[in-house]
């Protein structure tokens, strides 16, 4: 299980992400310098204990209307072997493990694997910024679909209700900056 260290990093994960958002193809703000507020997210544990898996949920304050943005994170003590280009978010200096490869989890294998077996019943996600603690606020609703499963991830984040989506999905919430709360689906199970 993922242990949260209390600690610094340096650059931290907004900064990091203030650099990288504007250069996704899915991004749709209108500012080359995201306005960026951590708004929610939850964590899945790794079973081998080697990459933390978070799934951040970041609003951009900067467009004309706040835009919510989903990113899942796979945190490396060294580099991703053949990850494409545009897959490393960057590095950052962990005031306890030392230096972490951040990489978008839509690129990450270990992460990809989680979210599926979250998909299929077979992972808990975890609070994140708590360790050991699963979060009920983390839903699946329909079923996989035949023949195993691939990952859709929802990088714009929409309200929505668990009901809309016809295979397996995941719904989750996050906090917009006047304080209301919003759940929409993060993933969706696709046939491969």
């Amino acid at each position: 299980m993922a242990f949260i260290h209390r600690t610094t990093m340096t650059p931290t994960k907004l900064e990091l992400l203030t650099e990288w958002l504007p250069k996704q193809s899915w991004y749709v703000g209108g500012a080359a310098t995201p306005e960026l507020s951590r708004a929610g997210g939850f964590r899945l544990d790794d079973p081998e204990g080697a990459v933390g898996i978070e799934f951040m949920v970041v609003v951009d304050t900067g467009a004309r209307e706040p835009v919510a943005y989903l990113v899942p994170m796979g945190y490396r003590a060294t580099a991703l072997e053949g990850a494409p280009g545009g897959a490393l978010i960057g590095t950052s200096e962990h005031g306890v493990l030392g230096t972490r490869w951040l990489y978008d989890g839509g690129h990450d294998p270990v992460v990809l694997a989680q979210l599926g077996a979250l998909l299929r019943g077979e992972a808990e996600p975890q609070q994140q910024s708590v360790s050991d603690t699963p979060d009920p606020s983390v839903t699946v609703h329909g079923t996989v679909p035949d023949g195993g499963s691939g990952v859709r991830l929802h990088r714009v984040l929409r309200e929505a209700t668990a009901g809309q989506q016809p295979s397996a999905h995941v719904v989750a919430g996050w906090t917009w900056p006047n304080g209301t709360t919003a759940q929409g689906v993060f993933a969706t199970a696709a046939p491969r």
